[in-house]
C-alpha cells in the first residue's frame, strides 16, 4: 500500500488478494477477492472455497449455479466476477450489456483518509483538497477533532465518515448531532453489528450507513428502521449477481445506497462500477491507496473513475 491504512481495528501496510482465473481455451475471465479477517476469511481458506468447487466449473457450472454452492463472501466473489467476464469475452459483450444495464458512465469516488491524529489528518486532506468527497475513518474518542481539523483543511469537500463499528450507544446522538453542524453527510456503522438493534430508538440528524450489519439479501430486512443506508460491497455479497439483486432490493424497501469496496487492485473495482450508477454514495478508491496498481488498470482522473476497459474486466 502507499502507506500505513488504519481503521478502528488496526493497521495494515499490504493488501493480500486473491484472484480467480478461468478460461476455456480460448476466452478468459478474471476475478479478484480480498479476504477479510473481520468475516472469518483467510486467504488460504478463501483458497480452499474455491479448489472444492473447482470439478463443478470445470463441468461448467455457472453463476446461477454457483449462488448456493458458496456463502456470500470474499470466494464467490472472485468465482462470480470471473464468470461474469469469461462470458463477456466469450460472447464479445459487455459486462453491463449482459446485466441489461446501460453503459456506465464516470463515477465520482469518496477517497479515503486513514484514522490518525486530527494534524496527520488535515494535513492529508490539505494535500488532496481537489478532491470533492473524503470518507474520514474513525474510532470514537477524538474524532470531533478528527472531523474539524479536516473540515478546515478542505472546508469545500463534502465529507462522509466510516466508524467501523467503533463507537459505543452512548456517543451516536451526540456525535451525530455535532457532525452535522460541520456538514457530515453519512456516518457508516457506528456500532458492532451485534449491538445495532438499538439504533431505531437513537436520534441521528445524519443519515446512517449499515456495513458490516449487511451482506446480501437474507439479512436486508433486519436493517429496516435502523439504517438509512446500506452499504454494498462485492466482497460481502459474494459477487456482481448477488450485488445487482441486493441494490435492486434495498431501493425496493427505500434505502439509499453506498457502494463501496476493500483496498485491491482495479480488477477487484472493476466489477463495482455496474452497481454504482445511481448510487448515493460511491467509495470505490481501493487502487488509489496501493502503492502500485496492476499494469491493466481502470483510468482515474483524480476522483473521477472511468469504466473499465475490456482488458482489464468485463
Amino acid at each position: 500500500m502507499a502507506g500505513t491504512f488504519t481503521i478502528s481495528r488496526g493497521s495494515k501496510t499490504k493488501a493480500n488478494v486473491v484472484i480467480v482465473e478461468l478460461t476455456d481455451g480460448a476466452a478468459r475471465g478474471r476475478g479478484e477477492c480480498v479476504p477479510y479477517a473481520r468475516y472469518g476469511e483467510s486467504v488460504d481458506s478463501v483458497v480452499a472455497e474455491i479448489e472444492a468447487i473447482a470439478g463443478d466449473l470445470e463441468a461448467g457450472m455457472d453463476r446461477a449455479g454457483l449462488q448456493p454452492e458458496l456463502k456470500a463472501g470474499a470466494a464467490r466473489n472472485a468465482v462470480d466476477c470471473a464468470l461474469w467476464d469469461l462470458e463477456a469475452k466469450r460472447g464479445g459483450k459487455r459486462a453491463w450489456q449482459l446485466a441489461g444495464l446501460a453503459a456506465p458512465p464516470p463515477v465520482v469516488t469518496a477517497y479515503t483518509l486513514s484514522l490518525d491524529t486530527p494534524e496527520k489528518m488535515a494535513a492529508n486532506a490539505r494535500v488532496n483538497a481537489a478532491r470533492p468527497l473524503f470518507k474520514l475513518k474513525l474510532t470514537g474518542e477524538g474524532d470531533l477533532e478528527r472531523v474539524a481539523a479536516v473540515r478546515e483543511a478542505a472546508p469545500e469537500a463534502r465529507l462522509i465518515v466510516d466508524a467501523n463499528e467503533g463507537w459505543a450507544l452512548d456517543m451516536v446522538e451526540p456525535l451525530s448531532a455535532a457532525l452535522a453542524r460541520l456538514g457530515v453527510e453519512m456516518i457508516e456503522q457506528p456500532l458492532p453489528a451485534a449491538e445495532d438493534g438499538v439504533l431505531g430508538d437513537v436520534s441521528h440528524p445524519v443519515p446512517l450507513c449499515a456495513d458490516e450489519s449487511v451482506h446480501a439479501r437474507d439479512g436486508l430486512s433486519d436493517l429496516i428502521g435502523k439504517y438509512d443506508m446500506i452499504n454494498i460491497k462485492l466482497d460481502k455479497t459474494g459477487g456482481l449477481t448477488e450485488a445487482l439483486a441486493l441494490k435492486q432490493a434495498a431501493e425496493e424497501a427505500g434505502f439509499d445506497i453506498m457502494i463501496g469496496c476493500m483496498v485491491a487492485t482495479s480488477l477487484a473495482i472493476a466489477p463495482g462500477l455496474l452497481i454504482a450508477q445511481g448510487a448515493k454514495v460511491v467509495d470505490l478508491d481501493g487502487p488509489l491507496l496501493l502503492a502500485e496498481d496492476r499494469e491493466e488498470s481502470l483510468t482515474f482522473e483524480g476522483s473521477l473513475i472511468h469504466p473499465p476497459e475490456p482488458a482489464l474486466w468485463g
